[in-house]
């Protein structure tokens, strides 16, 4: 594995680290939970294998997530980098942030957390919430406390507004230490700030380096690019995000051992592209456009929905359809799913909830209707 410095935080982080928001789950007495074997063995061999930074959040896997994480790493804490978040809401204040903090505590079964967020932020929810409630004094009382050991934020917002965070916790004095973003070959809208906190002296972390499963699909493209035989073009995705020279670690949610032991091959190999394959990329990149037509990262913030539509799911099969190609396997998906009594979007309320909890600002209830129409016609 390889491994970057983190910023300046003082830490050394592996260049793979692990998203567990898509821990595989089982039913049980009729409700959802975590496989804790599996993820037991996931976590285990990833750990073993180099990866030591572990991103989880208190609403994953059916707010399950945490548990399962902090079971898995019990035998090993000291020797790994723990990440969770804190939502923030306009009711949030410091009492509530607190209480928070000491959930994800007592569920990651620690007695700190190693990088802490403040959950996908925007400038608004900044200056009027974390600023104006005293949230970010409420953050440092918690560092001071040694609860936390680095103060950090997850981001979905406009670029610039990046800039702003930033610059405005420093002049506070609380700054930030770390910053997790969305960035791949598709969406490069953070690739500027990247450079810009990393020089500041902030960990950087880029989440969705394979586009949600969008840059899982074959391709010629990296012979195109090097001459060289062709790669998965999910290798291809790492090789690029790996490849910005201030992006410390690539964040991927693994939802299988199989998948776990692909992406620290990747990791472990001279994963970074070439300053030359970089240039080339730029010019390449138009030939992806196709897999961006419905940027779905599969993320789940719009569930549950209060009609039952499972959105990421049909979501999924049209990348089935429209990326991998496979037409046929997409439409029977969506005769199983309906036949099992799925929800669709002749079910919707239009109450247009999903959309606002959206972080990529998809015009769910329009793109259902595509879709629905497109493999159940």
């Amino acid at each position: 594995m390889n491994y970057r410095e983190f910023g300046k935080t003082g830490e050394k982080i592996s260049a793979l680290g692990f998203g567990c928001m898509r821990f595989p789950e089982i039913e049980k007495d009729g409700k959802k939970i975590v496989d804790g074997e599996k993820v037991d063995e996931m976590i285990r061999y990833a750990y073993e294998n180099g990866v030591n930074y572990f991103d989880t959040a208190p609403y994953y896997c059916n707010s399950n997530s945490e548990a399962a994480l902090g079971h898995a790493v019990k035998d090993f804490r000291d020797k790994i980098l723990l990440s969770t978040k804190n939502p923030m809401d306009p009711s949030k204040d410091p009492d509530k942030y607190r209480a928070m903090l000491e959930t994800s505590l007592t569920r990651l079964g620690t007695d700190h957390i190693d990088f802490y967020h403040f959950w996908g932020i925007n400038r608004d929810v900044f200056d009027n919430v974390i600023l104006k409630k005293g949230i970010l004094e409420a953050a440092a009382k918690a560092k001071e406390e040694g609860l936390i050991r680095h103060i950090s934020f997850s981001f979905h917002d406009d670029p610039s507004a990046i800039k702003h965070i930033v610059d405005t916790a420093e002049k506070e004095g609380i700054p930030f230490e770390s910053m997790l973003c969305q960035y791949n070959l598709l969406d490069r809208a953070n690739e500027d700030m990247i450079t810009f906190v990393n020089e500041k002296g902030l960990g950087t972390v880029a989440m969705g380096p394979v586009g949600g499963g969008r840059l899982a699909a074959p391709t010629d493209l990296y012979q195109k690019l090097t001459g060289k035989p062709s790669i998965a073009t999910y290798e291809l995705a790492f090789k690029f995000v790996l490849g910005h020279p201030h992006l410390n670690c690539a964040l991927s949610g693994m939802q299988n051992l199989d998948m776990v032991k692909k992406n620290i091959a990747v990791a472990s190999s001279d994963a970074a592209l070439s300053s030359d394959e970089w240039e080339k990329l730029g010019a390449a990149l138009e030939d992806l456009k196709k897999f961006s037509e419905l940027y779905c990262t599969g993320c789940k913030y719009c569930q549950p929905c209060p009609a039952g539509i499972d959105i990421p799911r049909i979501f999924e099969m049209f990348t089935y359809y429209n990326v991998y190609g496979l037409k046929d396997h997409a439409k029977n998906m969506m005769a199983g799913y309906i036949k099992d009594g799925g929800k669709t979007v002749a079910d919707c309320k239009n109450c247009g909830l999903c959309e606002k909890k959206c972080p990529q600002k998809l015009a769910i209830r329009e793109n259902l209707k595509k879709v629905t129409d497109l493999l159940a016609e």
